[in-house]
């Protein structure tokens, strides 16, 4: 009988990996082997020998920025950047997070039909292609454009006055938003209702069903929401050229410049050192929130 089992649970093992199969090859061909590809690239040189100095160049290279007061600064140019381009980044994740989250509750508790309905709207924007809606945006987001006049009526100031920074961070909000919410929403739609029911009948109020059942609950959907917008948002360039009005370089645009100028090694060792940047501060925010689970709140 044992081995009847056994048997049937390595043909059931087989089958499993067999039917992964196609996914490990495409990860192999379109994950893996550009990731080396690009690793390679950032540790040679120009005649592809071993080198230390495109990864340096990143951290020591310098330049003078003028002050408004008309002095001058020397900054270290890649790591400002970069900085630039991770504090936009945090602040759009920031606001999609504040602005998914409810939204992504209110339709996992509504009718299957409401919830169809929630999904058609956020995905309809999607199916456009991602240039057409930054052109649009920057059609609305102009002095002259729809939203610009909106905030005029309420004499509120206009983009421009605001900065264009602020413009950027709309654009990537815009963009990004959905894949923040579909993750929240696919796991609080699989949230246990009695949960929050049982909550309630020992006392909980709304913020403390909030904090104590619902928030813990949905961190998997958090965590994943800021994977999938936090690392496009560092790394976007199209955005910042087109909304920022060609005033705000951030890391993608430094990427971008250096392959149009075939500077391929040095444009690869950017990329390498932004992609292991992102990997360590996403363990250390898994690791983070894997312990509030467990510990409860």
């Amino acid at each position: 009988m044992n081995k009847t089992l056994t048997r049937d649970r390595r043909r059931i093992l087989r089958a499993e990996h067999l039917s992964l199969t196609p996914y490990t090859i495409w990860a192999v061909l379109f994950i893996l082997v550009p990731l080396v590809f690009v690793a390679y690239y950032a540790f040679t040189d120009d005649n592809f020998a071993f080198t230390l100095e495109n990864i340096q160049r990143f951290f020591v290279s310098t330049s003078n920025i003028i002050q408004e007061d008309g002095s001058t600064q020397e900054v270290r140019t890649y790591l400002l950047i970069f900085w630039r381009s991770l504090k936009l980044a945090i602040i759009s994740t920031a606001i999609c997070l504040v602005l998914a989250y409810p939204l992504a509750y209110i339709m996992a508790r509504a009718k299957p039909r409401t919830q169809k309905v929630f999904l058609t709207i956020i995905m309809i924007p999607m199916w456009m292609n991602f240039l057409i809606r930054t052109y649009a945006w920057m059609t609305i987001l102009q002095d002259t454009g729809i939203f610009n006049n909106f905030l005029t009526l309420l004499h509120l100031p206009n983009i421009h006055i605001i900065g264009t920074e602020a413009a950027v961070i709309i654009g990537m909000v815009y963009d990004y938003i959905p894949y923040m919410i579909l993750p929240l929403y696919s796991i609080m739609a699989k949230m246990d209702e009695r949960l929050i029911e049982a909550a309630r009948d020992l006392g909980c109020n709304s913020f403390g069903v909030l904090r104590r059942v619902i928030w813990p609950l949905s961190l998997p959907g958090v965590i994943s929401g800021i994977t999938m917008v936090l690392i496009p948002s560092v790394s976007t360039f199209y955005i910042s050229q087109k909304l920022g009005d060609g005033k705000i370089m951030l890391i993608g645009d430094v990427i971008e410049g250096q392959y149009v100028a075939n500077n391929l090694h040095f444009a690869a060792a950017i990329a390498f050192v932004l992609m292991i940047l992102l990997l360590v501060c996403m363990a250390v925010m898994r690791k983070l929130a894997g312990r509030r689970v467990e510990g409860g709140l």
